[in-house]
């Protein structure tokens, strides 16, 4: 029964047979199996080793993981490296101040010198895929639970990367793929010395804020540079003034001949997360208890902070970033629930289901192999439903809510080793160690905190969280019910007056308490800490019961996705993204996103004028933007006296493709990704051909601004460029 399944998961995987040019997120090793002849027919002028090969260069060697969310793309021979402004954003605003308000007003390194050391920031390369399946199946075929499949391949995982992390700046990852029906091993190499070497103003680079985001048309110059560094010989190393600038295996040649329509379009990067495979049930829950909380109650909490952020510059620098975060996930949720609707996913899921039901019924070995798929899915999702509206409303009013919270929350592995826990193996230098280990999170912390906007987000947040649903108040700590009686604005007043978790100089002086037993009473009597502690507890109790449910919804996705690729032998599929590289194809292509109504491909500099208003700081425009506009003074940049600044293609990208190069036929860079539009925002469980567009910046407009606007023309000479 197995050799069945595993013969027919071996066709769909290298089966040669065309698949859809603008759905899919393809592994790069399968590209020569699954891609490559549909790519040539829509104009590919490269060969799939050009594109992936581990023993010579090819254009991988250009793609890094840049942070922990996004892609990056070398641009020059010297380390230069391009991404999107919102990637950039938390560096950025990490660097700023208000005397140096590198988000409002730009940043621009006039020599390698004045580039800005980014700790905590690095980028990782891929060096290779390979395929470990074997490893896996056999020893996981002859386990009849899901616990103890879920313990060998643990066990498998850490046998396969202790042997194969062998350097200080190299890593080895295990990654499952369809639903733990294949695995590959994933190695990359990790440059930590990153710098920050330009940025746009955010009137360019963040050009419609909320307003715009998700939307097409777009006029958003959303990029920034970096640059990779290295030791003398080009090697990984920490940051040191002796660094010099990373000489990168491959960049990519920067094409100024702009696109047309039906033009070949590619994307390598780095996709986070999607659910193409989810069923009805699954799309459902995510629609009305995931995406229904972050809707109401980011609502309220980014209200509050925006209000705050607009009345001081410093809160607005502070915060800038995390409001950014928040709202980005939040406008997502909105456009997926009214996207899943409008467009029937539901429905097409059920039909998908039911014809699965009578291809499985149609053989008793298949009613054997995949007959309990479904129904598996179906009872955990019910199952978990209560438990986990619960711990969705949790995370997302205290966690996330109160910042003191999610802050104290690290304090509590300590507090737990000065409590000699009985489930925290004791560890001497741990407790002797955690001041200095704490140091560098708690300096991050309190420079983009401010304690008066976290006070009236957390009595909104305490409050919301109280009236959800009633069992919600037995999560907070006794003490909150028998003095206050569920009265959560004093309750809030009350925390912030007597806890030293919201002030940065008793913090400090709770660290420098010599005694230990001392430092310990006065954690165990702070109210923040005690919710915090409180919130833990509770959090953990709701995942231990969602846990048995997860595990069976995982043996039903693994089941329900065998079964579909072995009901569709001659459909090539492609997994789910997990952030591993990916290549994404199609075209460049105009869509009709209701009747009557053409969204054409490219948007110009004209639009940002046309859409400029002073009194909206999300439509301001630099003076000196209008100036070059006024006097069509687009240098080599544009065309027939106008500046391109977005285009669309039908790619199939989704979060952590922020900042992929777009190339065209030749390899050649001609833009970089960084949304996706309203219309489709089902599009990570469900792609929408006729209308999911990948939203990109038009290369020319970077050059643009990076040397019209900017006046760093020296970055330009470093890069290669083809007219």
């Amino acid at each position: 029964m197995r050799t069945h399944h595993l013969l027919a998961l071996s066709w769909a995987l290298t089966t040669t047979l065309p698949a859809h040019a603008d759905e899919g997120m393809w592994l790069l090793p399968l590209i020569e199996q699954l891609n490559i002849h549909d790519m040539r027919q829509k104009g590919l002028q490269l060969t799939a080793e050009q594109i992936y090969h581990i023993n010579h260069t090819s254009l991988k060697d250009a793609v890094v993981i840049f942070g922990s969310g996004c892609t990056g793309e070398l641009i020059s021979h010297k380390g230069l490296l391009l991404t999107n402004h919102h990637c950039g954003y938390h560096y950025i605003q990490q660097h700023s101040s208000l005397e140096h308000d590198y988000l409002h007003d730009g940043f621009w390194a006039q020599t390698t010198t004045d580039e800005i050391p980014t700790p905590g920031l690095s980028v990782y390369f891929l060096e290779n895929i390979t395929d470990v399946t074997h490893h896996f199946i056999p020893a996981l075929d002859s386990l009849p639970t899901e616990k103890e499949k879920q313990t060998k391949i643990r066990e498998i995982t850490t046998k396969i990367t202790q042997e194969n992390n062998q350097t200080k700046h190299q890593i080895t990852t295990v990654q499952p793929f369809f639903h733990g029906n294949t695995y590959y091993k994933i190695t990359y190499t990790i440059y930590p010395d990153i710098r920050l070497v330009g940025a746009p103003p955010s009137s360019i680079g963040k050009f419609g804020a909320d307003t715009d985001n998700w939307m097409w048309p777009r006029h958003t110059g959303d990029f920034s540079l970096f640059r990779i560094y290295a030791d003398k010989d080009g090697n990984p190393a920490p940051y040191s003034p002796h660094n010099i600038p990373y000489t990168p295996k491959h960049h990519f040649p920067i094409s100024l001949a702009g696109i047309q329509p039906d033009d070949f379009a590619m994307v390598i990067g780095y996709p986070g997360s999607t659910s193409r495979y989810h069923t009805s049930w699954q799309i459902d829950e995510r629609i009305n208890i995931t995406n229904a909380a972050r809707i109401k109650i980011r609502g309220i909490l980014q209200e509050i902070i925006l209000k705050d952020m607009q009345s001081d510059p410093k809160i607005q620098i502070q915060y800038a970033s995390k409001y950014a975060t928040s709202s980005n996930y939040w406008k997502n949720s909105i456009g997926m629930n009214k996207a899943l609707k409008q467009l029937h996913i539901i429905d097409r899921k059920r039909t998908q289901e039911t014809a699965f039901t009578k291809w499985v019924n149609a053989d008793p070995k298949r009613t054997q192999q995949y007959g309990q798929a479904l129904t598996l899915i179906h009872q955990a999702v019910e199952g978990r439903k209560q438990a986990q509206r619960e711990l969705t409303n949790l995370n997302e009013c205290l966690t996330r809510g109160i910042e003191i919270i999610g802050f104290a929350q690290h304090i509590i592995p300590y507090y737990n080793h000065l409590k000699n826990d009985p489930k925290t193996p004791q560890d001497s230098s741990y407790i002797a160690h955690f001041p200095l280990t704490i140091t560098p999170r708690l300096t991050s912390f309190y420079k983009n905190y401010n304690a008066q906007t976290d006070r009236k987000t957390s009595a909104a947040m305490l409050k919301l969280y109280t009236e959800l649903e009633p069992q919600n108040k037995n999560t907070l700590p006794p003490f909150t019910k028998k003095k206050y009686n569920d009265n959560t604005e004093k309750l809030t007043n009350d925390l912030f007056q007597h806890t030293f978790i919201a002030d940065s100089t008793a913090f400090k002086a709770w660290l420098n308490i010599p005694n230990e037993k001392t430092r310990l009473k006065k954690l165990e009597n702070d109210p923040a800490f005690a919710l915090a502690l409180a919130i833990s507890k509770k959090t953990e109790t709701l995942r231990h019961e969602i846990a048995p449910y997860n595990e069976q919804a995982a043996k039903g996705a693994r089941l329900y996705m065998a079964g579909l690729m072995e009901m569709n032998p001659h459909k090539a599929f492609y997994p789910d993204a997990n952030f591993t590289m990916r290549l994404t194809y199609g075209q460049v292509k105009n869509y009709q996103p209701a009747d009557g109504i053409t969204n054409h491909h490219l948007t110009t500099l004209k639009g940002v004028i046309e859409k400029e208003n002073p009194d909206n700081w999300e439509f301001t425009v630099p003076e000196k933007l209008k100036d070059l506009y006024l006097r069509n003074d687009f240098g080599p940049y544009g065309t027939n006296n106008e500046m391109p600044v977005n285009f669309i293609f039908n790619g199939d990208i989704t979060g952590g493709n922020s900042g992929s190069p777009v190339l065209n036929a030749q390899g050649e860079l001609i833009g970089t990704a960084f949304d996706g539009n309203w219309e489709a925002m089902s599009g990570d469980i469900a792609f929408e051909p006729d209308l999911q567009r990948c939203i990109n910046v038009d290369i020319r407009y970077i050059l643009f601004i990076i040397d019209k606007f900017a006046g760093a023309t020296h970055l330009i000479d470093e890069m290669t460029i083809i007219k």
